[in-house]
């Protein structure tokens, strides 16, 4: 058994394509595609569920992302505390945190904090998408040779 993906709700499908395109490096699995219909309805457990819907991928890891017609979203607290029950965030590897940082935050991207290197080496901050929705960017730390 392993983790398929992780499933988002996003205001924009095309804008959150791109922030996860252009600044995470993650690819289009998936044109989008429209979804509908008894299936649906029944999988998600909304009555008349339609939208559109793409599946993005970096390496093993895949993010579906979701942008729904009906019924009506309701925008999430784009401030919602990590602590709150449920899903708090996703992680995603990236291989020059500190690049990847400075350029999302020249451009906008709200981050809890610069990023942070713990006892074990791994380097990581937390941020926010355009929704608000949290995710942790990970620089996994390597070996020394010696």
């Amino acid at each position: 058994m392993g983790l398929s993906h992780v499933g988002i709700s996003v205001a924009d499908l095309d804008q959150a394509i791109a922030f996860y395109r252009d600044f995470l490096g993650l690819e289009l699995l998936t044109t989008p595609f429209p979804f509908e219909g008894p299936m649906f309805t029944e999988v998600m457990g909304l009555e008349g569920a339609k939208g559109r819907m793409c599946v993005m991928r970096r390496g093993e890891q895949q993010l579906e992302l979701f942008e729904f017609a009906q019924p009506h979203s309701a925008s999430k607290d784009p401030d919602y505390s990590v602590a709150d029950h449920g899903i708090s965030h996703f992680g995603i590897e990236v291989e020059d945190i500190d690049a990847t940082y400075e350029r999302m935050a020249a451009a906008g991207v709200r981050f809890h904090c610069p990023v942070k290197t713990f006892p074990s080496g791994v380097r990581a901050t937390y941020g926010r998408d355009m929704d608000g929705n949290v995710f942790e960017m990970l620089e996994m730390s390597r070996p020394n040779p010696g």
